[in-house]
Order: C-alpha cells, then sequence, then structure tokens
C-alpha cells in the first residue's frame, strides 16, 4: 500500500483548489513520530476557504477515515496523518518475505547498457591500500545497478600503456634478472620502477631512453611486446588473487593497450574534423572556449596519451554497447582530465559525451605522508585483507573455537570489515590509512553489521512459528516500528545510491538497520513468550535478516550466518 497516495486520495475529496499532484508536494514527514507519519500543512488553502489555516485543517480532519490510519488530527495549521501500525507493519514486512532474496532489486533500467570502469589498475605495480577505493566503489555500484534491472558491463581499463612502460623495459634492460623476478615478480617489478626514477634524478637521458622504448612498443617491436607481455601475465595472477578476496568481479579486461589498433582512426577524425592543431611539433587542442587548458593529443615523437586513448575507448565502447551510462570511477585528481577528452568527444560531434560520468573519489594516505609507488612508500592492499583475516580468526578461536568454516568466515569478517569502513564514508573524503581503525570491530563497522545479521539467523535457527498466524498488530511498540519504517526505505536508498553515485547511501542505511533491530532485540523478547507474539516477532527478524543480507551484498560484503 502507498499510504501517501492514500492521504492524497482523501484530501482530495475535500480539496477542489489544488491538483492531486499540488497535494502531494506539499505533504510532509513530520521530524518526530509522535506527531504522525504524515502531515499536510493547510496554508495555501486560505484564500479557497476563506478560513484561518487552523479552522481548515480541524474541518478537514472531522471529515475524512480510512482503516490505513489510526489516527487523522488537527495540529494547528497542520493535518497529521498516523498510519495503522498493524496495517504498515503487515504491508512492509509481508513485502520484504514475498521478495526475500530479490528484496530491493526494481525495474527501472529497463535492461538498458551500463558500463561501469572500476579498479583499472597498473600493470608491474603492486595494488596498494589506496586501490581499494576504485575497486570497492565501482564494484558495488555494478552491483546496484545491476539490482536496478540495468545491463551493467563491469570493466578493469588496465594500465598496460604509455611511457611508464618504456621506463620498466629500460629498466629491466639495464638492471634486470629474469629469474629473480619470476620469484617475486610484482615486488621486483616495483624494486627495477624505484631504480630507473632513482637514476633518472641523475641521468636525464634514461627518460628519453625510456620513451624510445615505449614508441618501439607502440610500434609493435618484437623484444618490446614480449617483455612489455611477460610483466602483464604475471601482473594479473597477483591482481586477481587480491580481486578474489574482495570478490571484486569483471566482464572485460581491455585495458589502454587494447585501444592502440583504433587510436589512428580517432587521431584522423580530428585532424579531418579540424579539431586538432600543430604546436611545436607535437597535436593539441585548443580548450580555452571552454575554460580548460589546451589538451595535448600527440607528442612531438608522434606518440599516444592517455586522453587519446581514453577518446578511443568511448568511441569503441558507444559502438559495442550502446551504453546508456557510461561510468568512470576514478580518483578526484583525473578531474580536467575527464572534462578535457569528453569536452572534446563533443567537438566531435557526439552528443552521447554527456552520458559519461566521471564518478570521482578522495586520496588514501599514510599517517607519514602520501603514498608512491616510485618512491617505493605503499601498503601492500594483499597484506591488509589478509592481516584482517588473521586479527579475525584469532577472535574465532578464542570466542568460538568449534565454528565451522572458520577460514572462510574470518576471511568474510576481515574483509568485510576494511570493506565496509572504505564504503562508509563518503566518496569524495580523502583519508589516512590506519591499521587500528581498519581493524576496529566496534562501533559502526562491518562485523557489527555482520553480526546482526547471524543474530537474526540465529533466531530463526532456533525458533520455530512455522504455521502459526502472524498478528501484526502485536507489533505496536515504538521499537518495532522504527525498524519497519526503516525497512520501508531500503529501495529508494538503492535508488538513491544509483543516482549519486555513492554506495555510502547504502552502508549507513544497513548500519542504521542493524542499531534498530538490536535495540528491538533489547526492547522485545521473543523465546519465552507467546507463540502469537512470536510469530509476529519473528516475522520482523526474518525481514531485517534479508535486508541485511541483500544490502550487505550490494555493497560486495558476505553475510555469514553464524559467527
Amino acid at each position: 500500500m502507498d499510504f501517501k497516495q492514500e492521504v492524497v486520495a482523501l484530501l482530495k475529496t475535500q480539496i477542489d483548489a489544488l491538483t492531486e499532484a499540488e497535494i502531494e508536494e506539499s505533504i510532509e514527514v513530520p521530524k518526530y513520530t509522535h506527531m504522525g507519519d504524515f502531515a499536510f500543512p493547510c496554508f495555501k488553502l486560505s484564500k479557497a476557504f476563506r478560513k484561518a489555516p487552523n479552522m481548515i485543517a480541524t474541518e478537514i480532519a472531522s471529515n475524512i477515515s480510512n482503516d490505513a490510519f489510526e489516527g487523522i488530527e488537527a495540529a494547528g495549521p497542520y493535518i497529521n496523518f498516523t498510519i495503522n501500525k498493524a496495517a504498515y507493519a503487515k504491508d512492509v514486512i509481508e513485502h520484504v518475505l514475498d521478495l526475500n532474496d530479490d528484496f530491493g532489486k526494481q525495474n527501472i533500467g529497463n535492461n538498458d547498457s551500463v558500463i561501469v570502469e572500476f579498479s583499472s589498475v597498473n600493470i608491474a605495480k603492486v595494488m596498494h591500500i589506496g586501490h581499494i577505493r576504485s575497486a570497492m566503489i565501482g564494484n558495488s555500484l555494478a552491483r546496484i545497478y545491476k539490482a536496478l534491472n540495468y545491463n551493467v558491463t563491469r570493466i578493469n581499463h588496465l594500465g598496460d600503456y604509455g611511457t611508464q612502460f618504456g621506463k620498466m623495459i629500460l629498466a629491466y634492460k639495464l638492471w634486470g634478472d629474469r629469474a629473480v623476478i619470476e620469484q617475486n615478480p610484482v615486488d621486483e617489478l616495483v624494486k627495477l620502477y624505484v631504480k630507473f626514477h632513482d637514476e633518472a634524478d641523475k641521468d636525464d637521458s634514461l627518460n628519453d631512453q625510456a620513451r624510445e622504448w615505449f614508441l618501439k612498443l607502440e610500434q609493435g617491436d618484437a623484444e618490446a611486446t614480449e617483455l612489455w607481455q611477460w610483466m602483464k601475465d604475471f601482473s594479473m595472477v597477483e591482481f586477481n588473487r587480491v580481486y578474489e578476496l574482495l570478490n571484486c568481479e569483471f566482464d572485460s579486461f581491455a585495458g589502454e593497450s587494447f585501444y592502440s589498433d583504433k587510436m589512428p582512426a580517432i587521431l584522423t577524425e580530428l585532424r579531418e574534423k579540424n579539431i586538432v592543431k600543430k604546436d611545436d611539433g607535437a597535436e593539441i587542442v585548443d580548450l580555452e572556449p571552454y575554460g580548460m587548458p589546451p589538451c595535448l593529443i600527440t607528442k612531438r615523437d608522434g606518440s599516444s596519451l592517455y586522453v587519446t586513448r581514453d577518446i578511443a575507448a568511448a568511441v569503441y565502447r558507444k559502438k559495442t554497447y550502446d551504453f546508456k551510462k557510461n561510468i568512470y570511477v576514478v580518483g578526484a585528481e583525473q578531474k580536467l582530465h575527464f572534462q578535457q577528452w569528453m569536452q572534446i568527444v563533443k567537438l566531435m560531434g557526439y552528443d552521447w559525451a554527456d552520458d559519461c560520468v566521471h564518478v570521482p573519489f578522495g586520496l588514501v594516505s599514510m599517517e607519514d605522508g602520501a603514498m608512491s609507488t616510485r618512491k617505493g612508500r605503499v601498503v601492500k592492499l594483499e597484506e591488509v585483507l589478509l592481516k584482517a583475516k588473521e586479527s579475525i580468526l584469532e577472535i574465532i578461536e578464542e570466542k568460538n573455537p568449534t565454528l565451522d568454516n572458520k577460514e572462510e568466515v574470518a576471511k568474510q569478517v576481515g574483509v568485510g570489515a576494511i570493506v565496509f569502513q572504505e564504503l562508509f564514508h563518503n566518496r569524495i573524503k580523502d583519508y589516512v590509512f590506519s591499521w587500528e581503525r581498519m581493524l576496529s570491530s566496534e562501533g559502526e563497522t562491518g562485523p557489527y553489521v555482520q553480526y546482526s545479521h547471524a543474530r537474526a539467523c540465529s533466531l530463526m535457527r532456533n525458533i520455530d512459528v512455522e504455521g502459526i498466524p502472524v498478528d501484526y498488530s502485536l507489533l505496536n511498540d515504538e521499537a518495532s516500528m522504527e525498524v519497519v519504517r526503516h525497512l520501508s526505505k531500503f529501495e529508494q536508498v538503492i535508488q538513491d545510491a544509483a543516482r549519486k553515485y555513492e554506495p555510502s547511501i547504502l552502508t549507513r542505511y544497513i548500519c542504521s538497520l542493524a542499531q534498530l533491530f538490536n535495540s528491538f532485540y533489547n526492547a522485545n523478547r521473543i523465546s519465552d513468550q507467546s507463540p502469537e507474539i512470536q510469530a509476529a516477532r519473528m516475522a520482523l527478524v526474518k525481514a531485517v535478516k534479508i535486508t541485511l543480507k541483500n544490502g550487505l551484498y550490494l555493497v560486495t560484503i558476505d553475510a555469514p550466518e553464524r559467527l
């Protein structure tokens, strides 16, 4: 039942001066629950009724009634509507129970294509704690859009091209040992990357040599290509190990190199449409009329840049996927880059550029400063995840040593703690990485929500109410109704998270639901109550369990049934 529409219909029987849409627009939700669930202000009606607003409120309230509301009362110039608690609880809880695992899914997208590009790590570099941001925000957004019935394609736009690979190839040629690298690939390649920058600071000619090696790679040189593929293969083994820990899923790993043969056509189009111009041997697009600095398209040596490849990627994706929305989950420091290439796509005459969305996020720094791969100052993401798992395993061994699947549960809770903390705060905020805060299991945390889910599962295992009719009028206390009200918001919360590209809206929602559920549990005994009370309260428990599980899934966190 749409109780708000019931309010509109009731009021419309008494009000000719406003349309139903105008009535609905005027309806408010009181700040305090004792004032009702909906309120209608009568100020706008003074002219039509030729009476004071408080008199109008009294007159209308006395003329309307509906079983859906247990109270319709005038309060000064307002008409307050209090929903019939039994009808409301029945409506909300049975909706959740009927849909079960599908609760939250909605047909808003009509199977339209949505691309979510996220993670997009650089080959031959360590996945550090900073990489968790794009990975988890993107993976969650992909799940959220899929729940809204969009046809989602998850793309990991690997950083597997560019001058950095000229540097890596040159560093390997000068100082590398293949056997040593194959023992510990990414760590050894990072050491070479750091060494290159140390040496290049002393000898700038190394940078010129690195650019030459990248140009060779672009031109298909056999040795450069073989070394590049070798580095890429080793990197993917390590990356996939971390993605498995994080439950990150991808449909495509088409990185920058995938578009290398598609860039010439883009460059030709830019030249034919007179969008680029020569500047000291390079090619640029003048974006001054759009409030941006000029954008470099090709270097003096003819090699491509990120912008060229991103334009080629966007054109390819539109042709291949015909996307309704093309979402890029990339750090806020890349804001200008996205503004520039999206403006260039518009200049090419493609209005779908407006369907490309940059979803920025803040940076992660260490407690003693910013992270830097080239300086070797990083905290490995895999190390963080495994340490979290071990920390939770120690707690399980101490408190519940007979628990089945201890290793798996420790992984679910440990990794979940880190992911939850990552997605709990607004994505645009910077934060400082701290071991202590990451692994805390107190307060607004993932383990707290998972524990609440496990508590609901335990109640369902231990209290049998099969076959007992549910009398929803028994859920008339405020703690129960707070939970019911919160459950009713779940579907809208998912829509809001998608619209704002903000998983933290969902994370905060399920944390609040867990808190309200625990308040309900503390205020309402279940095990030693009559069968009728047990049946009513267990219906609410089951609805909470379903919603917590579905909500945790949308933010890429598992929901263990036993802890």
